[in-house]
């Protein structure tokens, strides 16, 4: 996960000084909608039931995964 420093942030502002908006490069963007979507999928699976590792093994032994 990225912060501040490492994002290295621009911003747009008004002859007044207000930032208005922010500049990124595009690889630092592309990275924080990635987080983002890793959130989403975090908060939607959050009350999903879990497994034991030796039943995950079972499984995956039996799709032919391993």
């Amino acid at each position: 996960m990225l912060n501040l420093k490492q994002l290295k942030p621009q911003y747009i502002t008004t002859d007044s000084g207000e930032k208005t908006a922010v500049v990124l490069p595009i690889l630092e963007f592309q990275e924080l909608l990635e987080d983002v979507g890793d959130l989403a999928i975090v908060a939607e699976r959050r009350d999903e039931s879990t497994i034991s590792h030796e039943e995950l093994i079972g499984e995956l032994k039996i799709d032919g995964f391993i």
